[in-house]
């Protein structure tokens, strides 16, 4: 499973894929397709972004 440190703090924190996709301005879809890959640096910067703005 790609990302799956990813997927684990994102279970870890509760949040659902869509609201990490609405903070960073993507459809719900485009962001479940872009962890089917491994995220790019520049995405994972958002993601992770993202997360620290909804847990706040």
């Amino acid at each position: 499973m790609k990302n799956i440190e990813l997927r684990n703090l994102i279970v870890e924190k509760r949040i659902k894929f869509y609201e990490i996709a609405r903070e960073v301005g993507i459809a719900p879809t485009t962001f479940t397709i872009w962890m089917r890959d491994e995220l790019s640096n520049e995405k994972k910067a958002k993601v992770m972004n993202a997360i620290e703005a909804l847990t706040k």
